[in-house]
């Protein structure tokens, strides 16, 4: 039986009904709110473990929700919405959403996706808390990462990463001039159950382009090896 209770902020009745049976039948403590502003007020009142958020709310739009839950708490917030284009898929995931679940879906992805998220921010945590290893900061051209810290830099000014961003960019800072496969950075960052998923690790390296190219169109710093993966250039 799972202690974990996970929140659903979600105005469909109908899919939120859904989510709480899966959720319930599979052991979770499920607490449900109907707008943006209920959802707020529930994870103030109460632990939460991870977040199921709509982006359609009825009261406030779900990416000013995100940022209010981001503002307060690092746990897992998995995106659930009918919007199904990538520029909205990238906007949440760099304001700090962990994964985006588009509408429709099965009970048996929703409950993957969560194993997963759940998983990676235990995981996550305890690499935290463990004592950091001889090498704390990795550089690269103009990019620095101190792991002691938890802070990144580019040309010495702070870059604001989401856990994932972080993740993914120190992997490769820690990989320079390797080629790492698509199904590599999934199992290393995400965890066990993505398989050959790739839209949105996808998602999170035009987030990371943005942040660390002159021009992400024409990236110095990570290169695509077409049908492979990446590769983070040295310089």
């Amino acid at each position: 039986m799972s202690n974990e209770r996970i929140l659903i902020i979600e105005d469909d009745i109908q899919i939120q009904n859904f989510m709480v049976y899966t959720l319930e039948n599979a052991g979770f403590s499920v607490e449900g709110a109907v707008s943006g502003s209920e959802g707020i007020r529930s994870l103030i009142q109460k632990k939460v473990d991870l977040v199921l958020l709509d982006l359609g709310l009825p009261d406030i739009d779900g990416m000013e929700v995100l940022h209010k839950i981001r503002e307060r708490l690092d746990v897992p917030i998995i995106i659930v919405s009918a919007r199904d284009q990538d520029s909205e898929k990238v906007a949440a995931l760099d304001d700090g959403a962990d994964d985006y679940l588009t509408k429709p879906f099965s009970a048996t992805e929703l409950m993957a996706r969560i194993r997963v998220a759940l998983r990676h921010y235990y995981r996550f945590s305890k690499e935290r808390e463990k004592e950091q290893p001889e090498e704390a900061v990795y550089e690269n051209g103009g990019l620095r990462i101190d792991t002691e810290k938890h802070m990144a830099y580019k040309e010495n000014e702070e870059m604001h990463l989401s856990p994932l961003e972080f993740k993914l960019l120190l992997l490769f800072m820690q990989n320079q001039g390797k080629v790492l496969t698509y199904q590599n950075i999934l199992h290393k960052v995400w965890g066990d159950g993505y398989g050959n998923d790739t839209q949105v690790l996808r998602s999170v390296m035009a987030s990371i382009r943005r942040k660390i190219e002159k021009n992400p169109a024409k990236p110095e710093y990570i290169q695509t090896e077409i049908g492979v993966g990446y590769r983070m250039d040295e310089k």
